[in-house]
């Protein structure tokens, strides 16, 4: 192995050609490693499909950094020196280069990096350049804070972007946020555009094998493999989103449909948290979008305030907050999660949907994991360990630091509101009015205390009834505890029995 002054380690999810870590390379002196270790690909049981698309991917931009002129080291998970963890092999790595400096981009994993920094090894590290707001700019702005509220943090990343801005600074259309705009139904006759494939080429193949040999125990199907590993590829799907869905994508982002995955969603957002794809590149091509006259405001500030707003936010806690914030339970949910969201097997139509193409696509969108399967595991008491661990196993964008506070604060309220204001809580007839699940479910949803009612309905007013010690305070749940308290007691009395023998039934191992 020839020397290296300097060794530059990139990881799975950092693959741009806009590292920080890697302006100051020398391509004579130093040396890119890059590596498949097994403790990245089990410390949960992540979706054949994620695996095999950071592997293809890495792979992929190995091989453009050699073409264009860095000396690379490519470990495989089948190399029989493989060591199986990142600072084995860094430390491996070094030993044979002879290395005096190891550089690497921040991590997007605390657990990953707080081991890198527990090895003893000279590490110079570099800020994720990738993101619009610093962790130290997150932690200025959230000093002094008792709560933080995601809106506030959006304006400061428009006003610093300068996105959708009149001159004066103000912005366009007169409000900051047309959430409001953005929560309409699907049309019976609505025609989402057909998704855009990609070819596996010889690399992907390979994968694809590999990954179905040494992960076969895990969760989910690799037949239906089906997203970009390239620059070239992402930067095509997301084309194809501009052209074809970003029009409908304001209106129907909170929509749902059976047999209907993606709708008018981009599916970009595992190329964007890999590194195929750029943040800045991404908003100014919505902003341009709009300019022009080819979408709506409410459909370009939607989702800028996806990007900008929400996934900067919930970054910038993650990294303020850990560790202690994986510990988060405010409820003191114990319950354990029940086999069927590894399975997809419940009579639940809106939960065999969202679960069912979750394990084919390692994909859902963001109101089906928040109101369908994030609405069950909240008003079911599940421990917020163990839905957090399923979110970051089964979805292809799924890394922890966005992962976590999306699952553990925004969908389970287990920070006790740090993250969001109020949980996000609804019963059956949210589910029925945002998709058309409800028609072909053995439940009904108009009915809440029968036997064949809609399992979401009561368990919403249990949840409500067992916490109110905690939520009756927050002024957001205000109106829902005077419908409670509304409600005659003999109708309390059967939802909170019909809501007992459903608990009852998942605490006995069965599915509902």
């Amino acid at each position: 192995m020839p020397p290296a002054h300097r060794l530059l380690l990139i990881l799975g999810d950092q693959l741009s050609f806009d590292l920080a870590s890697l302006q100051p390379l020398d391509p004579q002196q130093d040396l890119l490693l890059m590596v498949e270790v097994m403790e990245e690909a089990t410390h949960v049981a992540h979706h054949p499909q994620k695996i095999a698309l950071i592997f293809s991917a890495m792979r992929h931009f190995a091989e453009a950094l050699r073409d264009k002129g860095f000396r690379v080291q490519y470990v495989s998970l089948d190399d029989p020196d493989n060591s199986g963890s990142i600072p084995g092999e860094l430390q491996r790595w070094r030993t044979l280069t002879g290395a005096e400096e190891i550089h690497i981009t921040e991590c997007g994993d605390w657990r990953l990096e707080q081991s890198i920094k527990d090895s003893g090894l000279p590490v110079h590290w570099h800020s994720d350049s990738r993101f619009l707001c610093s962790r130290e700019e997150f932690s200025n702005w959230a000093s002094g804070k008792k709560q933080l509220r995601m809106e506030f943090f959006y304006r400061e990343m428009r006003r610093k972007s300068r996105l959708l801005l009149n001159g004066d600074g103000t912005p366009v259309g007169g409000a900051w946020n047309f959430d409001a705009e953005n929560r309409k139904a699907l049309p019976k006759h609505a025609k989402p555009p057909y998704p855009a494939r990609f070819a596996n080429d010889a690399i992907t193949q390979e994968v694809l094998l590999l990954v179905a040999e040494r992960f076969a125990s895990h969760y989910g199907t690799l037949d239906d493999f089906n997203y970009p590993v390239t620059h070239a590829d992402a930067q095509a799907l997301w084309q194809y989103f501009l052209d074809y869905a970003l029009a409908g994508f304001g209106d129907y982002q909170d929509a749902m449909a059976s047999d209907e995955p993606f709708l008018f969603h981009a599916r970009i957002s595992a190329a964007l948290n890999i590194g195929l794809l750029d943040l800045r590149q991404l908003c100014s091509d919505v902003e341009a979008a709009y300019w022009s006259g080819s979408i709506g405001l409410n459909a370009a500030e939607g989702f800028i305030r996806q990007l900008i707003g929400w996934r900067e936010y919930v970054r910038g806690v993650y990294w303020l907050k850990m560790p202690d914030y994986a510990e988060g339970n405010v409820f003191g949910n114990s319950r354990p999660l029940p086999e069927f969201y590894w399975t997809g097997q419940t009579q639940m139509n809106c939960m065999r949907q969202a679960i069912g193409q979750s394990l084919q696509h390692a994909y859902a969108h963001h109101i089906q994991r928040l109101m369908v399967t994030g609405n069950f595991a909240l008003l079911a008491g599940i421990a917020p360990k163990e839905i957090c661990e399923w979110y970051l196993a089964i979805y292809m964008d799924a890394f922890d630091w966005v992962e976590l506070p999306n699952t553990l604060g925004m969908v389970m309220h287990a920070d006790g509101g740090y993250l969001g204001s109020k949980p996000y809580c609804a019963s059956g007839q949210y589910i029925n009015r945002m998709s058309d699940y409800c028609g072909d479910c053995a439940y009904k949803v108009k009915e809440s205390s029968a036997d064949d009612a809609c399992p979401f309905n009561a368990l919403y007013w249990h949840f409500l009834m067992r916490h109110g010690d905690i939520l009756r305070g927050n002024q957001r749940m205000g109106m829902m505890y005077k419908n409670l308290d509304r409600m005659p007691l003999a109708k309390q009395d059967a939802l909170w029995q019909r809501g007992q023998m459903l608990l009852a039934k998942l605490d006995g191992g069965e599915a509902i």
